[in-house]
Parts: structure tokens; C-alpha cells; sequence
């Protein structure tokens, strides 16, 4: 079982950045491929990006390829999401997520485990 926790969401006015965290916990011997989803109120949770659990791949979503960074630090069980130049359009509330295995993928199924969530406002 594994537990992650967003951190870092907030209020932020258009063009600005955050980062967001995700913290694991748990059986975080096994080293997970992450991903970060996101879901606008009347609308699915979407994909925004994944990560291998080496960092070595990484995948975007089109609509955020050029403005997002997704990393992690393994020794410090953390995820991270780096956000710039961002949009009324980009609000929502951040999830991360961890599969446990097999390629990046940005399907909501394939992945075992979900955080709370973090919410992200941003002002025009």
C-alpha cells in the first residue's frame, strides 16, 4: 500500500508558476511510475503528465507540454509538478498518482494509487 500526499496547490495570478509535491509513503520500496492528473469542476480528471520510476522518461499532455516539468527525488519519496506561465484555464485540483508498473501511461485506470488532491486557482 502506498500513501501520497499533494502539497503546494494555492491561489496564483495568470502567468505566474507553482510547484507542486507529492509525497509518498508506505511500500515505497517499489519504485513506482508517477503521474499527475488534474480535473476542472464540471469536467473528467485529465492527464497532465508522467514520470518513469527512474526519471528517466517523462510524458506531457499537449495542452500543458510546453509550460510543465514533472520530476522526482527517490530519496525523498517525492514527486514533483513545476508549472509556468500559467492560465485561468489551468484551475483545477492536482492529483498524483502512482502505477506500478510497465509504461508511462496517461489512462487513469492503469494507475493503483491516488493522493487527496491540491487545488489550483489562477486569477486573470
Amino acid at each position: 500500500q502506498v500513501q501520497l500526499v499533494e502539497s503546494g496547490g494555492g491561489l496564483v495570478q495568470a502567468g505566474g508558476s507553482l510547484r507542486l509535491s507529492c509525497a509518498a509513503s508506505g511500500r515505497t520500496s517499489i519504485l513506482y511510475n508517477m503521474g499527475w492528473f488534474r480535473q476542472a469542476p464540471g469536467k473528467e480528471r485529465a492527464f497532465v503528465a508522467a514520470i518513469s520510476w527512474s526519471g528517466g522518461r517523462t510524458h506531457y499532455a499537449d495542452s500543458v507540454k510546453a509550460r510543465v516539468t514533472i520530476s522526482r527525488d527517490n530519496a525523498k519519496n517525492t514527486v514533483y509538478l513545476e508549472m509556468n506561465s500559467l492560465k485561468p484555464e489551468d484551475t483545477a485540483v492536482y492529483y498524483c498518482a502512482a502505477d506500478r508498473g510497465g509504461p508511462l501511461t496517461t489512462l487513469r485506470i492503469d494507475y493503483d494509487y491516488w493522493g487527496q488532491g491540491t487545488q489550483v486557482t489562477v486569477s486573470s
